[in-house]
């Protein structure tokens, strides 16, 4: 039994004062569990509120892509200059070293290879015990809007948000963009608002005209895409608009492991995102660095 002999009478219990418990930081999230937003903080720095991820999950339907080639080559130069990166379990489990100890959006849709003419009909990948073995802090699902795979492609969504909710890990939506799908203000307002809507804590998607009615529309935080391989000053003032425009974040791949120097890309990515840099002081900053780190 504890000695009790010399304690103080506590003298201030704060009786004239509410309890000190803060809304959550991120966008939609006050009334999740404490362990989904303990994971949700691994992803969103908690200082800015907003993420730098680095996708790497290309090769599930690419196989070897261009800059990937290596990954146990490219990503340890990467990792210290972003707050979250986004692979598959394959990939993370042999290239990843376990110390890394930030953000990890797992991969969990697996489908068709870029041989199929319709990669729309994909399923859940990988079971909610092996995401809780991998310390997933989100799972993200590739979903379908519009095209002919929806039903299916939703159905893996609420499977796994529902999974997910279980065990206090959040579920990324990611709002698939296929070659014969439009990509209007329009089409991006109904996806992004029906995968919130499903129950999705945060969702990855594509900029667009009219960015910040897409963002007011969306109850919890959208992640801006990197898309295609862009010249590296467009690359950033697609970052700079998307986050003037409301987004708590970019999630660049091409864009990164493809400039003429990755780790330098992605350090400026992160000053416009955390650091409030213009797109033009940005790229300056890049100009600068790519011939020295």
């Amino acid at each position: 039994m504890a000695d009790l002999d010399g304690n103080k009478v506590a003298k201030d219990y704060g009786i004239d004062k509410p309890f000190h418990n803060q809304s959550f930081y991120i966008k939609g999230m006050d009334n999740i569990d404490w362990g989904m937003k303990d994971r949700l903080s691994k992803i969103f720095n908690p200082k800015t509120g907003k993420t730098v991820m680095l996708a790497f999950d290309h090769g599930y339907i690419m196989g070897s892509t261009s800059g990937l080639e290596r990954l146990d080559l490219v990503l340890p130069d990467l990792l210290e200059e972003v707050d979250c990166i986004m692979g598959t379990r394959g990939a993370i489990r042999t290239c990843v070293p376990p110390i890394y100890n930030k953000g990890v959006a797992l991969r969990c849709s697996a489908g068709s290879s870029v041989l199929d003419d319709d990669m729309s009909f994909e399923v859940i990948g990988v079971d909610i015990d092996d995401a809780i073995r991998m310390n997933a802090s989100c799972m993200a699902i590739q979903t379908f809007i519009g095209a002919p795979g929806q039903k299916d492609s939703i159905e893996n969504l609420v499977k796994t948000i529902d999974a997910g909710n279980r065990y206090g890990i959040p579920t990324l939506g990611v709002v698939a963009v296929g070659k014969d799908m439009e990509r209007t203000t329009k089409f991006f307002l109904l996806a992004t608002r029906m995968l919130a809507e499903f129950g999705c804590q945060i969702i990855k998607t594509y900029y667009c005209e009219d960015f910040e009615k897409v963002v007011a529309a969306c109850p919890v935080p959208l992640v801006v895409a990197g898309g295609k391989k862009l010249p590296e000053k467009e690359a950033l003032t697609l970052v700079y608009n998307a986050i003037s425009k409301g987004a708590a974040g970019v999630d660049m791949g091409r864009n990164i492991f493809q400039a003429e120097n990755p780790k330098a890309m992605a350090r400026c990515v992160g000053k416009i995102v955390h650091e409030n840099y213009s797109d033009a002081e940005a790229y300056n900053l890049y100009l600068e660095l790519k011939d020295k780190i």
